[in-house]
């Protein structure tokens, strides 16, 4: 079994189990489960986490009619934001079936089933056409691919000439000996992180011009911090619906994260390219 099948065979395990869809529909930010933007230490993980939707938006500029491809949707937050706001179409490709029926039930929900469509695939092989997408879009997904390089084929062969791919991801700071990082690694079950000249140097290699990394480090320890905080404040009603072991594991876990991001060891931010 390939490294990019077994890590994909990993996430769908993982996002489909009901600890993890309790945890990150519960606690960590609704309909939204990427790392928020915030304006103050104490702010709710749920604005943050919009903030990033409409300032990736604006980076990519993202107006009605647009046709976005939503790459890792999770439960279609971004998607329907997108939608609703600007009055983008927005397909969305997600490998957890679990994630993806509930991403259907809110779209619905909010009636906006006619922009926002669902899919349940891999972004290392997209069931899309050559050349049919304005802006490519993911947020903190690409990291649990064991084919990166795949990945960014992927996009670039997606997009039309001229259009954009704009994302997110948690990301190891460049030159650093991931070694040190080895906690985090094993939390996503993967062997490295990617770093922001990985994703600028490849994007470049393929044809990209106006490839920019808007970098946000300080976000990233703030966001895990913050869901480690909501996690602890409700771990009591929590009791019955998480597991006692996925939380404790998720509270080490995410301590991780917050100590590698204070240490200067990660970084996150917005990563911007055009289709030359």
């Amino acid at each position: 079994m390939t490294q990019a099948r077994t890590a994909e065979d990993t996430a769908r395990s993982y996002y489909d189990s009901a600890d993890a869809d309790n945890f990150y529909s519960l606690v960590w930010g609704g309909e939204d489960i990427h790392v928020g933007l915030y304006e103050t230490a104490d702010e709710e993980i749920a604005a943050a986490s919009r903030r990033t939707v409409a300032r990736m938006a604006e980076v990519a500029g993202v107006a009605s009619g647009t046709r976005i491809l939503d790459l890792g949707s999770g439960y279609g937050g971004a998607a329907r934001q997108l939608a609703a706001r600007f009055g983008a179409s927005v397909h969305c490709l997600n490998l957890s079936p679990v994630e993806n029926d509930r991403n259907v039930r809110l779209t619905k929900e909010q009636g906006l089933e006619g922009l926002v469509t669902v899919a349940t695939g891999t972004f290392e092989d997209v069931p899309v056409e050559d050349g049919s997408v304005d802006v490519v879009w993911s947020q903190d997904a690409f990291l649990h691919s064991g084919d990166r390089g795949r990945v960014l084929d992927e996009v670039v062969r997606v997009l039309r000439p001229g259009g954009q791919v704009v994302f997110t991801d948690p990301m190891a700071v460049d030159g650093l000996d991931q070694s040190s990082i080895q906690p985090i690694l094993d939390r996503i079950q993967l062997s490295t992180m990617a770093t922001p000249g990985f994703y600028t140097d490849g994007l470049t290699a393929r044809g990209a011009s106006a490839v920019t990394f808007h970098d946000h480090a300080a976000q990233l320890p703030t966001h895990y911090r913050r869901v480690r905080e909501e996690l602890v404040a409700r771990e009591p009603e929590l009791a019955g619906t998480i597991s006692e072991s996925y939380i404790a594991n998720m509270k080490a876990g995410l301590q991780h994260w917050v100590d590698g991001g204070n240490a200067g060891k990660l970084t996150w931010g917005i990563v911007h390219a055009v289709k030359g």
